[in-house]
């Protein structure tokens, strides 16, 4: 079977989350998404795993279903801890995904990270060790457990990062790296421009939301093919070619990704990786360093171009011709497609209720987005939403690259005026 996996989120424990990310809500918009598997998020935050343990029943595969509904996403125990060190003379800042296949595992997981930090004061805990002896730390107690690097090019928090990440996997983990067999692209980068780099060759490439609040939910999700247990999960993050493996990968756009490009926010200074080579990385407006974005830093670590990789699409796919790799499909979040038809923003009633009809008739967002015939949709939305959709699913659309904190903005119209939601108010919710 297929089935679509979004196991990067957050809880309301977590700094700067919605109060509304509780198991029952995550349950119902799982359902609402399309959404199959679901990671908790957090469980090594005291409060949130006593909840998660009110909640959640073993179903005996490594996977747990709500209490008060069995037929909706299952879910599996997901956690992303926070490493800052130093290394090298250098301070280095990674996150990391735990996920764990019971219950028991999570518990000695908790027990022995307790004792290196402190648990209970963020819903993704801060441990002054590093990302080596963490995933040492896990992998000694939880041997089934699965261990990725988050985000992989977040500038401040991962493990390419420009401003205190590493410039190889070996550097950062050591020998303890065959320990891991795949990366999380997350929203600033896709799978081409991870393509680029010979070194993740043998690392599967996953995608998922990290969302702070409901309506984030798998706005990037990663699709398995296989048996629907942990360890069919497992066994398929690390094959190319066997019975459980990666389907496809959903993907935000990476432009629309807060650090895609190179820039300083508060001066309006944003820069493509051809006019860093040509302006550098200083601020011409104040003189700061700028915030060195994803793009430029896959230019600065590819071993491969463009042109070797020969990206082709293939309905709503795309694709390498030359390279073994799942595909992927970029897609708009919904709420925000139906936001700029009516000129509204993502949580206005208008657009909550226009979203709930689509939903409700044809089962799923994923459902909508990717499959609903333009004829089926038109006979709930109007002709102005379904043809936003149709857009979105060929990739007609444009988007102004984000940097330095700020999302970029997506336009399906581009000489039509956009309403969004206000960054700030995406960023507290991120």
């Amino acid at each position: 079977m297929i089935y679509i996996a979004d196991l990067h989120i957050h809880s309301k424990y977590s700094r700067a989350v919605s109060q509304e990310m509780t198991i029952p809500n995550l349950s119902r918009w799982g359902k609402y998404k399309g959404i199959d598997l679901i990671g908790t998020g957090d469980f090594t935050h005291p409060f949130w795993f006593n909840d998660l343990k009110e909640n959640l029943l073993e179903d005996g595969k490594g996977f747990f279903n709500f209490k008060d509904d069995g037929k909706g996403p299952k879910f599996v125990l997901s956690a992303e801890i926070s490493n800052i060190y130093t290394q090298g003379e250098k301070g280095r800042r990674i996150h990391s995904v735990v996920l764990a296949p019971s219950f028991a595992d999570a518990e000695k997981i908790n027990e022995k990270l307790a004792s290196l930090g402190n648990l209970m004061s963020d819903g993704r805990p801060i441990l002054p060790i590093s990302a080596k002896l963490l995933l040492e730390t896990v992998k000694e107690v939880s041997p089934d457990s699965i261990f990725f690097p988050a985000h992989i090019w977040t500038p401040w928090y991962s493990l390419y990062g420009s401003n205190s990440g590493f410039d190889s996997m070996v550097d950062c983990f050591g020998s303890a790296s065959r320990e891991i067999f795949a990366i999380e692209t997350g929203l600033s980068s896709d799978p081409a421009m991870n393509w680029r780099i010979k070194e993740l060759d043998d690392y599967g490439i996953i995608s998922f939301s990290d969302a702070h609040s409901l309506p984030k939910l798998g706005r990037e999700a990663t699709a398995f093919e296989g048996d629907f247990s942990f360890q069919g999960l497992r066994e398929a993050m690390k094959s190319k070619d066997g019975p459980n493996k990666i389907a496809y990968t959903i993907e935000f756009h990476p432009e629309e990704g807060k650090y895609h490009y190179t820039g300083h926010r508060n001066c309006k200074v944003c820069y493509s990786p051809e006019e860093v080579k040509h302006k550098g990385t200083t601020c011409p407006v104040c003189g700061r360093k700028l915030t060195v974005g994803v793009m430029q830093r896959v230019e600065a670590l590819s071993t491969r171009g463009e042109a070797e990789i020969e990206i082709a699409k293939e309905g709503v796919f795309t694709r390498s011709k030359k390279l073994n790799r799942p595909p992927f499909v970029m897609l708009v979040p919904l709420q925000e497609v139906i936001a700029e038809v009516v000129g509204s923003n993502t949580a206005s009633q208008t657009v909550r209720s226009e979203y709930q009809a689509l939903v409700d008739r044809f089962g799923s967002e994923f459902e909508v987005l990717l499959k609903t015939a333009r004829e089926d949709l038109v006979k709930v939305v109007s002709p102005k939403i379904v043809e936003g959709i149709i857009k979105n699913r060929n990739g007609e659309i444009s988007v102004s690259p984000g940097y330095d904190g700020e999302f970029g903005k997506v336009s399906i119209w581009e000489d039509e005026t956009q309403t969004k939601e206000e960054s700030s108010e995406q960023m507290s919710l991120f």
